[in-house]
């Protein structure tokens, strides 16, 4: 089969607000493209032939191509991770397309997620919400078999669905406000349907919320675009979950105190 390339190409980091100033839109044609090729396969013949043509090879993430490390993340004719709902872009295959086809591949547009480099962004700001708690940091001794804290199985496959996020940030690229709000839900989700997540739940939701508002994410407006993106289909209760937590840490939060006021004076 043949298909046309429209892929954005750009040699270095964006500098300035409109991304646009930073890149541009390049056509390729590949001519014998095997349907049975996923779309990392496809990319990666026409970077052989780029290299043949003396031309530098288009830039993308990718690593285990088994739709599990979530780095592979484009935009396919402006859909995250392609037409194929629950698919990453590493297990799309070129049969998803018709002979003849124009495809646009583009990187992910968010203010958080700057590109580096043609197809490539840099989602390090995931990385800063992980670490302001998204983990249990109680010491709970030697390991547990795995039957010794019964959880009920209502609440072990909730905590197993949140838990299936990948990262790859197709809910905040899908997102008019690029909001990460279906991320940090599944990360708190995960956590406080089991007993061990629960001694840090209002920590975490406290924390994790200020990590995503500094780290630029916008508002969730529950248009549910990153439920249809997300390739582990992780359901937006994740979010209604989140935000019930946040409000409940809130109201348990201890009021601070002014020790330097006092007295009627």
């Amino acid at each position: 089969m043949k298909v046309t390339l429209n892929i954005w190409r750009q040699s270095k980091a964006s500098t300035k607000a409109d991304f646009r100033q930073d890149g541009k839109l390049v056509r390729y044609q590949l001519d014998h493209v095997s349907p049975d090729m996923s779309f990392l396969e496809m990319l990666d013949v026409l970077n052989e032939q780029l290299t043949q043509q003396g031309e530098e090879p288009v830039a993308f993430d990718h690593d285990c191509r088994e739709g599990i490390c979530g780095s592979c993340g484009v935009a396919i004719d402006g859909v995250p991770h392609g037409p194929e709902r629950g698919t990453t872009a590493c297990q799309l295959h070129m049969r998803s397309f018709q002979d003849g086809a124009v495809i646009t591949v583009e990187p992910w547009r968010a203010a958080a997620f700057p590109v580096l480099k043609d197809l490539v962004v840099d989602r390090s700001a995931f990385d800063r919400v992980v670490q302001a708690g998204a983990f249990i940091s109680v010491n709970t001794g030697a390991p547990q078999d795995a039957n010794a804290i019964p959880v009920p199985k209502a609440d072990a496959d909730r905590a197993f669905d949140a838990a299936t996020c990948i990262g790859c940030g197709a809910c905040v690229a899908a997102c008019k406000n690029a909001s990460a709000m279906l991320f940090v839900g599944a990360k708190v989700s995960h956590f406080v349907h089991l007993p061990q997540g629960r001694v840090e739940r209002d920590q975490r939701a406290r924390n994790l919320v200020a990590a995503m508002d500094r780290e630029g994410f916008g508002n969730c407006t529950n248009q549910y675009e990153c439920e249809a993106a997300c390739p582990k289909e992780i359901p937006v209760r994740v979010i209604a979950e989140l935000n019930r937590e946040f409000v409940r840490a809130k109201v348990r939060e201890e009021p601070v105190v002014d020790k330097g006021r006092g007295g009627d004076g």
